[in-house]
């Protein structure tokens, strides 16, 4: 038997997404009207981690950084579709399993071919 939704079974949802945009700007304008406003010399300042700011920000840096990120975020998705695995280890048997160790092996093969370009190495 197949249910069919009414526009008015989404009202709930739809009145829960107004409430929570409204709190959202009330506090935001509550905040801004309400809050002091000293604008002094230091809190304009940039701050980053306790550091006094030296030199452009615009400096070049090395690649490797955005190498090693990306990279992490790869292997740290594919860690994601390891856990629908092991939520249903037992309704998958042999197979499922076989099928996890090809990927895991596919994982490392491709974390030693990344070890092999030194993407890894910071020098």
């Amino acid at each position: 038997m197949e249910t069919q939704s009414l526009p008015s079974d989404f009202l709930p949802i739809i009145f829960q997404v107004i409430v929570a945009l409204g709190f959202v700007v009330v506090t935001l304008i509550a905040t801004h009207l309400l809050g002091p406003a000293r604008k002094t010399k230091d809190k304009l300042s940039t701050f980053e981690a306790g550091i006094k700011v030296v030199g452009n920000a615009r400096q070049p840096f090395s690649i490797k950084y955005f190498l090693v990120a990306i990279l992490f975020v790869l292997f740290d998705v594919e860690v994601i579709f390891m856990y629908p695995w092991a939520v249903n280890f037992r309704e998958l048997g042999w197979p499922g399993l076989i099928e996890m160790f090809v990927f895991m092996a596919t994982l490392l093969l491709g974390f030693i071919y990344i070890l092999k370009k030194k993407a890894l190495d910071w020098n």
